[in-house]
């Protein structure tokens, strides 16, 4: 495995690092909470030593997942990176989105960070994932009904209170961090990049770049699309969200795969999986620091970490740039 130093700071992250969302179940249609576990253990023992969840991915249930996994490691052979900012108890803020719960509960999901909120939702995932601190605590989203200033005032005092290392943020712009960095120092933004969802390529990540500020790339493998396992027909559970977002519907199923097919002979040519291959790509990036991805089960974690069992050379990553560029959705 490789290590990367995030941004600025002095923390160093595992460049594949282990994405919780879905262990939480929430939006992938419940999860198994002993493979979870087993998942987060089988990639540390391959030497992904960073976890990022959040507490609203199962509603706290992630982070209680991750607190359960990291039992027994010591505390300065992992970083654990959450979030704040997303609130399914409490009706301030900007309404997100109507969801349901693991029982199938209607909840609503509020973008809210005053103050407060904060300092509260800090404590609690503190307790869910059985730790004295936070190596990165981050905004999930922007709130527009709390001023940046505020929120990350909030942040800075738990920051002097030990209970939080360093500071990032989620989907945020240029100009969103430049605020918040003016309040505390800002080292990395969590932002969504794949092969097939390029967007922060045109602000973000030039501004990161010059600045240095880390980027975090969620969805890498866009959800599961990228390793060329779903197919015209396939049948998600019920309560998985990925049936009804765009990357999964025919027309734009049938382009992907076919560029997949174009990638398959660079994959079998290193005797790796596609997600592999796809995922070593995107680290390789310029401005990429870390890849978060995800896993169901400890096959899928060990997969994701073996993207460092081999070794890319120059032309392979332009042959491969080339196809991406190319590509038209």
């Amino acid at each position: 495995m490789k290590y990367e130093q995030l941004g600025n700071s002095s923390l160093e992250i595992s460049a594949i690092t282990f994405g919780a969302w879905a262990a939480g179940g929430w939006m992938w249609g419940s999860t198994d909470r002993k493979d979870a576990i087993d998942a987060i253990r089988a990639s540390f023992d391959m030497g992904v030593t960073s976890i990022d969840t959040a507490p609203v991915y199962g509603q706290g249930a992630s982070e209680e997942i991750v607190g359960e996994a990291i039992k027994g490691i010591a505390r300065d052979r992992i970083q654990i990176l959450t979030k704040f900012g997303m609130r399914w108890d409490l009706d301030k803020g900007n309404l997100a989105m109507k969801s349901r719960d693991n029982n199938g509960k209607p909840i609503d999901i509020y973008k809210y960070a005053g103050k407060e909120s904060v300092i509260y939702e800090c404590e609690q995932s503190l307790k869910r994932l059985g730790t004295d601190f936070i190596d990165l605590y981050q905004i999930h989203w922007p709130d527009d009904t709390t001023s940046i200033e505020e929120t990350f005032d909030a942040v800075a005092r738990l920051v002097e209170q030990g209970k939080v290392r360093h500071v990032g943020v989620c989907n945020y712009s240029a100009s969103q961090m430049i605020e918040a960095d003016k309040v505390v120092p800002i080292v990395s933004n969590q932002v969504p990049y794949s092969m097939v969802n390029r967007g922060i390529e045109e602000e973000t990540l030039p501004y990161c770049v010059v600045n240095g500020k880390a980027i975090l790339a969620y969805s890498p493998l866009q959800r599961g699309l990228l390793t060329g396992k779903i197919y015209q027909g396939y049948q998600f559970q019920e309560g998985d969200s990925r049936a009804t977002l765009r990357y999964f519907q025919p027309d734009f199923l049938t382009k992907t795969n076919t560029f997949l097919d174009q990638l398959k002979p660079i994959a079998e040519e290193h005797n790796v999986t596609l997600g592999q291959l796809v995922l070593r790509w995107t680290v390789e990036r310029p401005g990429i620091t870390v890849a978060l991805v995800g896993a169901r089960n400890a096959a899928q974690a060990i997969e994701n970490a073996g993207a460092f069992k081999f070794d890319f050379n120059e032309e392979e990553i332009a042959r491969i740039s080339t196809l991406v560029t190319n590509l038209e959705l």
